[in-house]
């Protein structure tokens, strides 16, 4: 009996963070590029009752007997599927179409990816930062921070399918945004920093809707830069919605619940079952 109190008592906990993932989706059902999160669980030990041996005319059993101990979280995996392309009014927002993540750079300096497109600008020396909603700069392909000059309009930048930027001249032209060195020559066309990696579960979560990255992601590997990889587009004035299903999210809080119950239920029983056998007389 207290063997089917601590199983019991593993099912409950494994459950509740079930429903604790399940209601984190649906908290982050309109979280721009948000992706959805799954609860995985494995068996616990198992409790050797008998190990395989004879029946009474000699025969050997198939089979021993064991006895589980109950289940586990495993992992709370993200699903990296592609979320809806939702229209934007601004004229900052990008959504990525593909296994590309965007980099910024947070406070402590470190670099961290993001699907959220949701771009903002912020006013600098000389020019005006592209940034997300909290701040933190964006980052092209050689991880500098994008700023758009003074002598353009921050409105009227352009975003091609591969990340390119460009601005409008004086002419009404649109021309590449270029980064300068000091001394004001060409160094390279500017483009958005869109990286993939290699497990892109073994990412970190990290808070504002970011990632870092882990030994178990791999590195980061720079789209514009390496070989054999199936590059990302980019769609400006749209951004992607979160992949969450809500229906899909509703049964499985619904199972959820209701193993939860049946392991309360065990509980329940168990306890009675001691109950009886305390009040045993001889």
């Amino acid at each position: 009996m207290v063997r089917s109190l601590w199983t019991a008592r593993s099912g409950m906990i494994a459950q509740q963070e079930n429903v604790d993932t399940i209601a984190n989706n649906l908290a982050n059902l309109n979280t721009t590029g948000y992706k959805t999160e799954t609860a995985e669980f494995k068996s616990l030990l198992y409790q050797t009752l008998q190990t395989r041996s004879t029946n009474n005319v000699g025969e050997e059993k198939p089979v021993g007997a064991q006895v589980g101990l109950g289940s586990r979280t495993a992992a709370i995996t993200s699903q990296f599927t592609q979320g809806n392309l939702t229209p934007s009014e601004s004229p900052f927002a990008v959504a990525i179409e593909g296994d590309g993540f965007f980099k910024v750079r947070i406070e402590t300096g470190e670099i961290q990816y993001t699907r959220d497109g949701n771009f903002a600008v912020s006013p600098v020396n000389g020019g005006t930062m592209l940034c997300t909603t909290d701040g933190n700069p964006v980052l092209d392909q050689f991880n500098n921070t994008i700023i758009i000059p003074d002598d353009y309009n921050a409105a009227d930048i352009g975003i091609a399918k591969d990340g390119r930027l460009s601005v409008t001249d004086q002419n009404g032209e649109q021309i590449n945004l270029v980064r300068r060195d000091a001394n004001g020559n060409p160094l390279y066309n500017i483009q958005l920093g869109i990286v993939q990696f290699n497990n892109p579960a073994g990412l970190e979560k990290a808070s504002g809707n970011r990632y870092a990255q882990t030994v178990a992601s791999g590195a980061p590997m720079e789209e514009s830069q390496t070989q054999g990889l199936k590059l990302s587009q980019t769609h400006q004035r749209y951004i992607e919605a979160s992949n969450v299903q809500v229906a899909d999210e509703m049964v499985n809080l619904i199972v959820a619940q209701r193993a939860y119950q049946m392991n309360s239920k065990i509980i329940q029983a168990s306890d009675e079952m001691l109950e009886q056998a305390n009040n045993l007389r001889r």
